[in-house]
């Protein structure tokens, strides 16, 4: 195998056979030894994290697969962490998709004159770009076509892929009490330019919340799996 990306929250490996192999690690985006989902570096690192991320991707990854809409997904080995996926190109230097159920975390955070904390949303969908240094800059649709990262049935699929893979994880957590309030995804496209889900679909990328208190991801996955 060999190393071609090194990111914050697992590693990347191309694999002969012309896949790549995501190995899962315990670091988690935050802030202060916080975790924040919204957060542009890694803060804080916790034991097993990795593994509960995987097992969830695993979990999600084969629920949508069902549902026939694209995703990376190959096949996974829970003993190394590891995730076997297609090859995908990601949408300029790293384009990350939102979908939000309810307003919290940095559109809370924007938009506060408008909106109330934990106010309903329409499965809102925005995107940024991933650059730490400019803080993950939002981008519009006209944006991205306008600069050449994708074109607008590029964008009309992965909005439409959003929601539904949203609305998937929601009624998956709401059998258990929990309510997801937003949810991160990253997509990329194959040589004929269809769109795929990549990256994973796990704890430490999604808000959620039992009783109207944050459920941390640990703890999250735990519910999850019990």
């Amino acid at each position: 195998m060999k190393l071609v990306y090194t990111g914050k929250t697992k590693n990347v490996y191309a694999l002969d056979n012309g896949n790549y192999l995501l190995k899962f690690k315990d670091d988690c985006t935050g802030k202060d030894g916080v975790f924040d989902p919204g957060e542009n570096s890694v803060g804080l690192t916790i034991e097993g994290v990795g593994d509960v991320n995987l097992r969830m991707s695993i979990y999600f990854f084969e629920k949508v697969n069902a549902q026939g809409i694209r995703t990376h997904y190959v096949s996974a080995d829970l003993e190394n962490t590891t995730m076997e996926v297609l090859p995908a190109k990601p949408f300029g230097k790293g384009l990350e998709v939102i979908c939000r159920h309810k307003a919290v975390g940095s559109f809370y955070r924007r938009y506060s004159d408008y909106v109330t904390l934990g106010q309903d949303l329409p499965a809102y969908v925005e995107m940024t770009f991933k650059n730490d240094e400019k803080g993950d800059p939002l981008v519009t649709k006209e944006g991205l076509v306008c600069l050449g990262v994708m074109t607008e049935k590029q964008y009309d699929d992965i909005a439409e892929m959003t929601r539904k893979i949203t609305q998937i994880v929601a009624d998956d957590l709401l059998e258990k009490g929990l309510v997801l309030y937003d949810i991160k995804f990253e997509f990329g496209y194959d040589q004929n330019g269809d769109v795929m889900l990549i990256d994973e679909i796990a704890s430490g990328n999604m808000r959620v919340y039992r009783d109207g208190e944050y459920i941390d991801p640990m703890t999250l996955s735990a519910l999850f799996f019990a």
